[in-house]
């Protein structure tokens, strides 16, 4: 069978292709339709945020081709030394006139001009970790210090290390994403709830402990009480959402984006792209979404794990996730349901920094789809 077909034949996903593909455009789109306004008005003009969108896009692609010709084994047999790397660079965030603070929180490594973001790092170390992990031993309740304690104590020093930024968002995720990798691993529904239950005592004890935290979600729960102050931001959110509608006002019209909603090319992106293209504009988007999470769970990770690659297998379910429960937090947040996080938005939103570890994680997880194929066909993969 091998000899019959040749690599140039093997094809990744394709639907997670195009998916990601639309999800792009659209980014180019509304990045530039959301920061027109502010950008005309600075002194770098009306293109500034779109075309550093752009380079941060084609710098992504570059850097996936770099990902998708290495072979997954390669981040197997260097986990853990990627995930004290990590640790590194998150640690290195909260050294003086190394660490940048913007807007009170302390995420960027300063570079020049240039700002990486480790915390987006960090969601690819977590995945990479909880998968290495997973498939190296046989976790048990009854060995609990044995078998989880290793794990918490590594998941519980990258969530130090985001809380002391601070970025309870990054941190929100990374949580939801060991547990959906945990759950879809057999491990024991106890532990489970368990650990579910610590999270959310944690969650709230972390709000109470800080006067800006009660203050935000104070604002998230009645955000008219106090709409020129702590509710600011989600009011005009809201505004935006309900001024689109069913279709949207059209793109490029929309209000909000002309000095009245912050953060509207990064965090909030989707409130302008629901008051442009409305509740359809936001339906497509979450569609595309949920492709690419089942293809990741069902096709590439069942394929994976059927062909004794549990480490893949575990590697493309955390991914999946990951893609997934980012885009509905930052859903949430944009109408309302979920309190402000500061998530960007996966493909769409402006950043570099997202936007290279998006491309990275695709990467990673197409590859495990095309290696899947490889050893369909009996090629050697390695």
């Amino acid at each position: 069978m091998g000899s019959r077909v040749s690599h140039d034949d093997i094809n990744v996903d394709t639907k997670i292709i195009s998916c990601v593909m639309l999800l792009l455009g659209i980014g180019i789109i509304m990045v530039y339709s959301s920061s027109i306004a502010y950008a005309a008005s600075t002194v770098h003009g009306q293109y500034y945020f779109l075309i550093r969108h752009i380079v941060s896009i084609i710098i992504g692609v570059l850097v996936f081709i770099v990902v998708f010709n290495q072979p997954t084994s390669l981040i197997e047999k260097n986990a853990i030394k990627l995930t004290i790397i990590i640790m590194i660079l998150l640690g290195l965030v909260l050294v003086p006139h190394i660490g940048k603070a913007i807007n009170g929180s302390r995420r960027w490594i300063g570079i020049g001009s240039i700002g990486i973001q480790p915390s987006e790092l960090a969601k690819l170390g977590v995945v990479v970790y909880i998968s290495y992990y997973l498939n190296s031993k046989i976790l048990s309740l009854h060995r609990f210090m044995n078998d989880f304690g290793p794990m918490l104590l590594v998941l519980g020093l990258f969530v130090g290390l985001l809380l002391l930024e601070p970025d309870m968002g990054t941190t929100t995720v990374l949580f939801i994403i060991g547990l959906g990798m945990l759950y879809l691993s057999d491990t024991s529904r106890k532990f489970i709830m368990g650990l579910s239950m610590t999270g959310l005592i944690g969650f709230i004890l972390l709000v109470i402990i800080e006067p800006y935290r009660v203050r935000r979600f104070l604002g998230f729960m009645d955000p008219w009480n106090d709409a020129l102050g702590k509710g600011y931001q989600l009011t005009h959110s809201l505004l935006a959402v309900g001024h689109g509608g069913w279709y949207g006002v059209g793109v490029g019209n929309s209000i909000e984006k002309l000095f009245y909603l912050p953060e509207a090319n990064t965090d909030f992106i989707l409130a302008i792209i629901a008051e442009e293209t409305g509740v359809v504009g936001i339906v497509v988007i979450l569609l595309l979404f949920w492709i690419i999470f089942y293809r990741g769970i069902i096709i590439i990770a069942v394929e994976a794990k059927q062909k004794n690659r549990n480490f893949q297998a575990f590697l493309a379910q955390g991914i999946s996730i990951w893609f997934l429960v980012q885009a509905l937090i930052n859903m949430g947040v944009t109408v309302g349901i979920l309190p402000t996080k500061g998530l960007t938005l996966p493909f769409i939103s402006y950043g570099g920094s997202s936007v290279l570890i998006s491309f990275i994680a695709l990467a990673i997880l197409l590859k495990i789809d095309y290696e899947n194929k490889q050893i369909k066909y009996g090629f050697d993969i390695n």
